[in-house]
């Protein structure tokens, strides 16, 4: 039934779409296999992509050439670029989806792939032979033989559901748990350990009084995620604020003798930024109010999610509460929250590629990892996806750095600091933000994907005509000046002081309060050049060149310290490198170094219990 394939994908989730993808369209054959051929991509939690750091991420894949912003974009109700009032490293896109039509476009592009086929089973197992991956073994009780393997498995590696005291085997409610592949990983010497996420109650949208809620529209002029030709959105749908209260948070108190999460029947660590709500009342008891956030999940659906109301209590509990919060009143719920306890890998036993160090050319991404949200493990997934593929050409690696892209942050956090908690991104874990910026994933990243055959030639045409336009704009800003009576009236409306003698352009678009369109509407000869430029990539490259005048100082500065800092990271280390044999190293560090075995000295010196005099040692050995 089966040929034998270059790489089979494991789960069919954001992470296991992107690689299969990512492979396939590499020119890898590539089987994605996955216990249900019609939840692929599903949104398990809140219908939306993106948001802060998470937007960034999800650009950095369109970027790259994966498909989480095109089917973004093409499924989105609402759009909000988040954090405007800040500067532009903080800016960060989100939009809420129609989850059902999500996974119906993924689902699509995907059987459109080229080189990629479909099989539902569940993969039970992996077949090795000399510590390198044959192939996987699936509860239909076939092997199937390939020469790189994915596993991408999500919530469902031997996944307990807890509601209250009921308790039951489940990936997702009203999916069944994967079995016997944790287990027979661990057989191999791979270390697995427990966490846990959960999910609030989804609510009939009828039953709300929406007059008691203060709502929140998108964006005025909505943007969008992909760098392509994807359609912009003409309409949308408002999500809603509401708050609980203490009544609200009393009659909850009355449930947290039955949860699981309070009697220890839930062992694995939950979320921190993304508490369920019992969680937030005890950790938080002075705070007398929380704020919820109501998501519609479609265009044509009645139903709505309650971001912030996560929850594992009695449904009975869950449903009294709720019914207290002002606006949901009459309320009636469509299924309960509940938390859910699996199994994942520290990902310290992952290389820079997700590529495992136990078994050659098998790579794991997504929650296996211990990260959480779509936007995470899709970025592992396009990773994993293409290094796979990389493996079996015997090509080189494919990796990104903490200066180049938010994905290369989130491997090296994984892979260098481990987890022991679900990770999340977040802007300040990026000590290069002001370069990551979500404008610039394509001028950061395309090309490079390009040179390896994934981002299109499309892509790269458009990305080098964006730079050229770029430049040419930012030439003209700084070599073409402007007589005081062209602007008088515009600094005066702006609240900034006029000017008195001839001044360059990129003067006043130094200035905080003017912007590079405000000047293009009262000055004639810019307006002129603006409008020869093309039309499709304009606004994008004036926004560029806007940051770049006004941020240069803080990006030049950002740039000279990545580069610094980037020696270390050029110094290699060697995987069998005898640490121990190391005398003038420190204990801890030894055995830290031999345990995670970094590729350079630059991940070495992110490793925590690995101080500054231990990198000088390694410095000096190097011959540095």
């Amino acid at each position: 039934m089966f040929k034998d394939y270059d790489v089979i994908v494991v789960g069919a989730g954001h992470s296991g779409s992107e690689a299969a993808a990512a492979a396939a369209n590499l020119g890898s054959s590539v089987l994605l296999i996955t216990m249900n051929m019609a939840n692929i991509a599903q949104m398990s939690c809140n219908p939306a992509m993106g948001g802060i750091a998470k937007g960034q991420i999800v650009r950095e894949i369109d970027a790259l050439g994966g498909y989480s912003g095109i089917v973004t974009d093409k499924t989105m109700i609402q759009f909000r670029m988040l954090n405007k009032s800040k500067g532009p490293a903080m800016w960060s896109p989100r939009a809420q989806s129609d989850r059902m039509l999500f996974s119906m476009e993924w689902r699509q592009m995907l059987e459109n792939t080229s080189n990629l086929d479909f099989w539902q089973d569940m993969v039970v197992g992996i077949v090795t032979e000399n510590g390198k991956i044959k192939g996987v073994k699936t509860s239909m009780g076939h092997t199937i033989f390939s020469k790189s393997v994915v596993l991408t498995n999500g919530t469902f590696l031997n996944g307990t559901i807890h509601i209250g005291t009921k308790q039951f085997g489940g990936g997702r409610i009203g999916e069944r748990a994967s079995t016997g592949l944790t287990e027979d990983l661990n057989r191999m010497g791979f270390e697995s350990a427990r966490m846990k996420t959960g999910t609030p109650v989804r609510v009939d949208g009828r039953t709300i009084d929406f007059s008691k809620l203060e709502e929140q529209p998108g964006d005025e002029t909505p943007a969008k995620f992909s760098f392509t030709n994807t359609p912009l959105l003409k309409k949308q749908r408002s999500c809603y604020l509401a708050y609980t209260s203490e009544v609200v948070h009393d009659e909850l108190r009355t449930g947290f003798e039955f949860s699981p999460m309070f009697t220890g029947r839930i062992g694995g660590i939950g979320p921190r930024y993304c508490p369920s709500i019992e969680d937030k009342i005890d950790r938080f008891a002075d705070k007398t109010s929380h704020q919820l956030f109501i998501e519609p999940e479609g265009w044509n659906t009645i139903e709505y999610y309650i971001n912030g109301f996560s929850s594992s209590l009695p449904e009975e509990v869950q449903f009294r509460a709720l019914r207290k919060i002002d606006g949901f009143q009459n309320a009636k719920i469509f299924r309960p929250g509940y938390a859910i306890e699996y199994d994942y890998f520290p990902p310290i036993q992952l290389k820079n590629t997700l590529e495992t160090k136990l078994v050659e050319n098998l790579f794991f991404a997504g929650q296996i990892n211990g990260t959480t949200g779509y936007e995470e493990a899709a970025a592992q997934g396009i990773i994993a996806g293409i290094n796979a593929h990389c493996n079996t050409q015997n090509l080189p690696e494919f990796t990104l750095s903490r200066s180049e892209a938010y994905i290369g942050v989130l491997i090296d956090d994984l892979i260098t600091k481990g987890v022991d908690e679900p990770y999340r991104m977040f802007t300040s874990r990026a000590e290069y933000r002001i370069l990551l910026r979500q404008n610039n994933a394509d001028l950061r990243l395309t090309e490079k994907s390009y040179k390896i055959g994934l981002a299109s030639k499309d892509r790269y045409i458009r990305v080098k005509q964006k730079k050229k336009v770029t430049d040419e704009i930012l030439h003209y800003l700084n070599t073409v000046s402007v007589e005081p009576k062209v602007v008088e009236n515009l600094l005066l409306a702006k609240g900034t002081p006029p000017i008195s003698q001839k001044i360059k352009i990129a003067n006043l678009v130094l200035r905080p309060q003017i912007s590079i369109k405000d000047l293009v509407d009262r000055i004639e000869g810019l307006s002129q050049f603006i409008s020869k430029k093309d039309k499709e990539i304009i606004d994008e490259c004036l926004e560029e060149s806007e940051i770049k005048i006004k941020y240069g100082g803080y990006i030049d500065k950002e740039v000279e310290i990545a580069g610094k800092l980037g020696k270390l990271e050029d110094l290699k280390l060697r995987d069998d490198f005898d640490y121990f044999n190391l005398k003038s190293l420190s204990f801890e560090a030894r055995e830290k170094l031999s345990k995670i075995k970094p590729s350079t000295l630059g991940q070495a010196s992110r490793i925590s219990g690995v101080s500054p005099s231990d990198i000088s040692v390694l410095t000096v050995f190097l011959g540095r």
